[in-house]
């Protein structure tokens, strides 16, 4: 009798071990929280440049136990901020998603337009109303934090953080729980009444914190010895810009406190920028208790002083080095914090950049590389051109993105047809020596323009935003206004190669040469989450990442 109880028993429990067994497996299985790190006009060559002097635990952490990606490129043109980080998000590109670039010229009324101002909300944090009327009304696809916020019945919460409005604004997507950017009137943070109409009491304590004072007050020197940054031009490079009240750009920066109380902008071109919005972003995993439940959560990063940096010194700069070095180790802290407050193991983080940096002049001259400037003086001189052929002043309204609007109102009231205007209007920038192809918006498809800057053009190109006529530089043109430093735009490697690393919860270690695009990483994390795609997304998921 009790061998058949014993026995029974055992059945029993073992059944419901089964079961239990069963119904863990049919559960849905996520990450607690996945975390977007887009590291501001970071080359895919940062990672390796600066390997040897890199800790473990930042940008080697991503390499040596996550998936690295070594040959991704941007699908269009321009490479610039909004445009990048809007693709990450949503899988898409300008000519679907509606970012046109980080600002654009209203066709009809001849305005600017920058990307995010919306003058239907108000600043929330600051009564600078330019700083922070903000949102993102013109864009067009749903972001893959849109999508995860509809997946979980917006249970999942969406938190955007950046020093730039635009790079907080488009990853967070139209549904956030919040979207924060740097107010320079102030030294905090704020957002806009699209998201909210206060501040939460978190945000309230950390800007009371008074963290980029204290980030500043010792200045700005190397962290190791000069005399180690053998990766960079020597300190001093007549390419390099001058930070703050510096009369030369040298180390050490030792009147960045005071600049800083002067202009509190100056924050962004050095490290601490970088450091304050990792500061930022723990501070609101903490606040907002992301990762905490079995809902998984959205953290989007952009760390945007490696950009306000090479634009200001250049990519062979000892400052930008020491940018890097520096970030390396905030990267470290910040994976340290995220496994002891999420869970080492449970969390995903991808690391990617919305575009790379050319190499300044300067420093391209000295080394006999083929370099110069593109553009000069362009608008006054073809409008001259275009005076004396069809007797209108000024029918190029702007060039911006590397794209030219013409005046709608003037052609309109002069009778002047579109087509005729800008077919003579490429024939003369085709005389232009820096000039390698341009070519009306409308003909880029019969166009001899070779692959891959043909397809890189069409997927730039919104048919209701972009310019009438594209225009592609050779290679290492600069625009005027980078006399120092750099700047990006173009379709070449130095602007388009960029680096893309996922690590943690789901993610296979390995390293992949196979050709992707940017547009593939909203896909892959949509199908690492099992959820929708971006509702305009073109790209496919690196299967290769997150195995089966």
């Amino acid at each position: 009798m009790l061998r058949k109880i014993s026995i029974a028993a055992a059945t029993f429990l073992s059944v419901i071990t089964i079961n239990a067994q069963k119904n863990k497996n049919t559960q849905l299985e996520r990450p607690k929280l996945v975390v977007g790190l887009v590291v501001d006009q970071m080359r895919w060559d940062y990672l390796y440049r600066f390997y040897n002097k890199y800790g473990n635990d930042g940008f080697k952490r991503l390499l040596n136990t996550g998936y690295s990606l070594n040959n991704v490129h941007i699908p269009y043109v321009p490479t610039v901020t909004a445009l990048g980080h809007t693709c990450i998000y949503t899988g898409s590109v300008p000519a679907i998603h509606g970012i046109a670039g980080n600002d654009w010229t209203d066709k009809e009324t001849g305005q600017n337009v920058y990307c995010t101002t919306d003058e239907n909300v108000k600043p929330v944090g600051t009564a600078n109303a330019k700083v922070g009327s903000h949102s993102p009304k013109n864009l067009w696809s749903t972001t893959v934090s849109d999508e995860l916020r509809l997946a979980t019945n917006f249970q999942g919460k969406v938190i955007g953080v950046s020093l730039k409005d635009r790079a907080s604004i488009l990853p967070a997507g139209h549904t956030p729980n919040g979207a924060y950017w740097f107010d320079d009137s102030t030294g905090n943070f704020i957002t806009s009444t699209w998201y909210m109409n206060d501040l939460p009491q978190w945000l309230k304590t950390f800007n009371a914190q008074n963290l980029p004072d204290k980030l500043v007050s010792n200045g700005w020197n190397t962290l190791l010895p000069i005399d180690h940054y053998t990766e960079s031009a020597p300190d001093n490079s007549s390419w390099e810009g001058l930070l703050g009240s510096s009369k030369t750009p040298t180390f050490p920066y030792n009147n960045l406190a005071a600049d800083y109380q002067a202009k509190k902008d100056n924050i962004r071109y050095t490290p601490f920028g970088n450091t304050l919005t990792l500061k930022l972003a723990e501070a609101s995993v903490e606040g907002e208790k992301l990762g905490s439940d079995d809902v998984v959560d959205m953290l989007a990063i952009n760390l945007a002083s490696t950009d306000y940096a090479g634009h200001k010194f250049g990519p062979n700069s000892i400052e930008v080095e020491d940018v890097y070095l520096r970030l390396d180790k905030d990267l470290a802290e910040f994976f340290n914090y995220l496994d002891s407050k999420v869970g080492k193991g449970k969390y995903t983080v991808f690391l990617s950049a919305d575009h790379g940096g050319a190499h300044s002049v300067g420093f391209l001259q000295e080394h006999k590389i083929t370099t110069g400037f593109f553009g000069e003086d362009m608008d006054k001189k073809i409008n001259q051109k275009l005076k004396d052929k069809f007797g209108v002043d000024k029918l190029i309204n702007a060039i911006d993105n590397y794209q030219i609007y013409f005046d709608r109102k003037l052609l309109k009231e002069n009778k002047l047809e579109l087509n005729d205007v800008r077919d003579f209007t490429v024939k003369e920038i085709e005389n232009d020596p820096s000039d390698l192809y341009a070519v009306s918006v409308d003909k880029v498809q019969e166009s001899t323009i070779p692959e891959p800057i043909k397809q890189r053009i069409i997927n730039g190109i919104n048919r209701q935003r972009s310019g009438d006529i594209q225009l592609i530089s050779h290679d290492s043109m600069l625009p005027p206004y980078a006399k120092t430093g750099t700047t990006h735009s173009v379709w070449n490697s130095y602007d388009a190669h960029i680096p893309l690393i996922f690590m943690g919860w789901g993610i296979q270690h390995g390293e992949s040469n196979k050709p992707y695009f940017m547009t593939d990483i909203a896909p892959t994390v949509s199908s690492l989450l099992k959820i929708q795609f971006p509702s305009g997304n073109v790209g496919n998921p690196i299967t290769e990442v997150i195995g089966k």
